[in-house]
């Protein structure tokens, strides 16, 4: 079983940088960490200033020349090796998630295997690489096109998914040939830098992967250096704005996911336990911080709402609120108190707002743990779409319903949302749900599904605001993402015969 560094192994120790293979520290600004369920510090994070990322980026740079002469096959055996320490150490890398983010030790297990399954896809590298080949487009001309790689790639991803997120991006622009320098969140970097340390003993050279931990001055490091080449971000809609235009304007190639309100529309023929049960899970698993989480219910009729309703609050009230290392724990604490205290204030404006909550976890105290970050389940019922609480992404345990008439109408409510990340339908009704899949303006539909990720085979991305950029995150769009097509046109004159000059264009 592989050991952590010295730097991360005991409680308040100083969390450095990942650069050219090793753990390294910079004096200047650092941050605390605090375990969201005790509130406590335990451990501190360095800061990077633009001379820390300018020395990462340049390390990525020496080594990008080596590395993307490398051949696809051996890039593919490092991602092999790398997936098996994975496996190896996955008991560790979710003590560290839960730790820091503090969402239950089941869920970090999953988040963790969804990040393995992009680097499973990373390992068919050799066939994802493969260009098109055409034999005589002309006379003895032969064409062809490969894919390279752009050189050093950053990613700045949320707190939300200290592993799997930053999973969706290093693991194949490292397998596409580039140098990778990662900032994670400042918030819960420790599984991230345990990972680097993975990839290194997995046979990945020096350099090839670097980690600086920061804040906002880190992430304009990098958006400015004009060695990076592209920008890959996951976070909320400004920021990602943000990253994009500042990105762009730079000259690099940005993907910026945003963030969500993703809605459930739920229909009068629907399975309503089994409506109930998926929504209980989608809404409030991870305490709601997920981009891809419920927060908006949308029930056609009135008998359908009051019986959804019905339905969520009996689930509530057996849902277990806890330490995310407590057995029975089905929902953790919210990541700090600052955004604890951001979602209570939605909670304060919704009953403002005129909303009906009818399930109010405010009041929640958990023995043992009471300065923690924790908040029970909410549930907002009459929510109309004019309000705060529907239109801007709470990131927390709070799920809205909205009641409307027919389908239509609830899917001209999720139409006319900035948002468009995710969406789900609940149906028995196969043409009802055709006619939701084609027509909704969402970039990821479930039927029956509340939280339709993309397997790694595919990509990930939504509509409108959530998404800044042309290509979702991992799967084929990140191959392309991280590679630049090149075609090349190739003749040999045969016979010996000498051709004279031509002045009209080539056909």
């Amino acid at each position: 079983m592989y050991q952590r560094e010295p730097t991360q192994s005991t409680t308040t120790a100083t969390i450095g940088h990942f650069i050219g293979g090793k753990v390294i520290h910079r004096s200047g600004r650092t941050l605390p960490i605090e375990d969201p369920a005790t509130g406590s510090t335990i451990r501190v994070a360095e800061l990077a200033d633009s001379d820390t990322v300018d020395e990462a980026v340049n390390f990525a740079q020496k080594a990008f020349s080596e590395w993307r002469a490398t051949t696809p096959l051996k890039r593919a055996r490092v991602m092999f090796k790398f997936k098996q320490l994975l496996e190896e150490n996955a008991d560790e890398i979710c003590k560290l998630i839960t730790e820091e983010h503090g969402k239950t030790l089941e869920d970090a297990r999953g988040e963790l295997q969804r990040g393995i399954e992009v680097v499973e896809y990373a390992c068919g590298i050799p066939e994802l690489l493969k260009g098109e080949h055409t034999p005589s487009v002309g006379t003895n001309i032969d064409s062809w096109s490969q894919f390279q790689p752009l050189g050093v790639s950053a990613g700045i991803t949320p707190f939300n998914f200290p592993a799997m997120v930053p999973m969706w991006m290093y693991p194949i622009a490292i397998a596409c040939g580039n140098a990778f320098v990662l900032k994670p969140s400042e918030l819960d970097p420790s599984a991230s830098m345990f990972c680097a340390t993975l990839l290194r003993d997995a046979g990945l050279p020096d350099g090839v992967f670097n980690i600086v931990n920061g804040d906002r001055e880190t992430v304009d490091a990098l958006l400015a250096n004009p060695i990076v080449q592209s920008i890959s971000f996951v976070g909320s809609t400004p920021v990602a704005e943000h990253v994009y235009v500042t990105g762009t304007k730079n000259g690099k190639r940005v993907q910026a996911l945003g963030g969500a309100k993703n809605h459930a529309i739920v229909m009068p023929d629907a399975d309503m336990d089994q409506a109930a049960n998926a929504t209980l899970g989608a809404a409030y698993g991870s305490c709601g911080e997920r981009c891809m989480a419920i927060s908006v219910v949308v029930c056609v009729g009135e008998e359908t709402a009051s019986e959804f309703i019905s339905n969520i609050q009996q689930g509530l009230n057996n849902l277990t609120v806890d330490s995310g290392f407590s057995s029975d724990s089905d929902m953790g604490p919210l990541i700090s108190d600052r955004h604890l205290e951001r979602v209570r204030d939605y909670i304060e404006l919704g009953v403002d707002e005129g909303a009906e909550l009818v399930v109010d976890g405010r009041n929640l105290v958990v023995s043992g743990h009471e300065k923690g970050h924790f908040l029970g389940p909410c549930l907002f019922d009459r929510v109309n779409p004019s309000m705060r609480i529907y239109q801007d992404e709470i990131f927390g345990p709070v799920l809205c319903v909205v009641r409307a008439h027919t389908q239509e109408e609830a899917m001209a409510i999720v139409d006319e949302h900035p948002y468009g990340n995710g969406t789900c339908i609940f149906t028995r009704d196969g043409e009802a749900a055709r006619f939701f899949a084609e027509n909704i303006k969402v970039g990821m539909v479930g039927i029956n599904v509340p939280l339709p990720v993309p397997a790694a085979v595919h990509s990930f991305g939504g509509w409108k605001r959530s998404l800044f950029g042309d290509l979702y995150a991992y799967g084929p769009d990140a191959v392309k993402f991280y590679t630049r097509r090149k075609t090349i046109t190739e003749r040999w004159p045969s016979g010996g015969v000498r051709e004279q000059a031509r002045f009209s264009f080539p056909s």
